[in-house]
């Protein structure tokens, strides 16, 4: 099984890239939002991989991020969804907007993905509010740069209202929109007084 794929983009496609490892070339369908953060054709990349084995195929599917990996599985335990709208989620929200868009039960941001409709939309939100833990982590690039500032923020305001017993995906609604309101540039301290507001209205 095909965890990671270390190599060089050789091509890319409107939804693959061809990436060389050792002088095999090896097609990976990817995301959109993937696609455009591949370096140029002959650079190296590294890439998250979940292998699909069919009877009649095998599909590689490519992130540059174990979120988006994480998020791609976590799709398709959804009824209805296949690897194909899984990748039209990920070609248009990163991890961590999946993830506001779930805990804040947003069906219309889920619904502007190709392929997803408005009873598919409130299937994703319905089924998945419970699945949402954190932010941590989940646009951690696969390698070298650390994941966004606001990120972290978000996190630890998260981990400190479910520190102070509320549920992770009640948490993370509050914690979300809280930063939306202020226009995602709101410090720690506010995010968690401006959740414990929303938590307790």
């Amino acid at each position: 099984m095909i965890a990671r794929l270390n190599g060089i983009v050789a091509e890319t496609g409107e939804d693959w890239a061809i990436i060389d490892v050792g002088g095999v070339g090896y097609l990976v369908f990817c995301p959109g939002k993937t696609l455009q953060a591949l370096p140029k054709s002959g650079e190296s990349v590294v890439l998250h991989i979940e292998t699909h084995v069919r009877e009649d195929h095998i599909h590689l599917y490519g992130f540059t991020t174990r979120g988006e990996k994480e998020w791609f599985r976590r799709l398709q335990s959804v009824q209805g969804v296949g690897a194909k709208v899984a990748l039209a989620l990920l070609s248009i929200l990163t991890p961590s907007e999946l993830a506001q868009a779930v805990a804040m039960q947003d069906r219309t941001m889920i619904g502007r993905a190709s392929g997803v409709g408005p009873k598919l939309a409130a299937r994703i939100v319905a089924e998945l509010k419970d699945k949402v833990s954190s932010f941590e982590g989940m646009d951690a690039p696969v390698a070298g740069a650390a994941a966004p500032t606001g990120e972290g923020r978000l996190a630890d305001a998260v981990s400190a209202l479910v520190n102070l017993g509320y549920r992770p995906a009640d948490a993370m609604g509050a914690v979300a929109r809280v930063n939306r309101a202020q226009g995602g540039e709101a410090s720690l301290e506010s995010l968690i007084r401006g959740g414990l507001k929303e938590l307790a209205g």
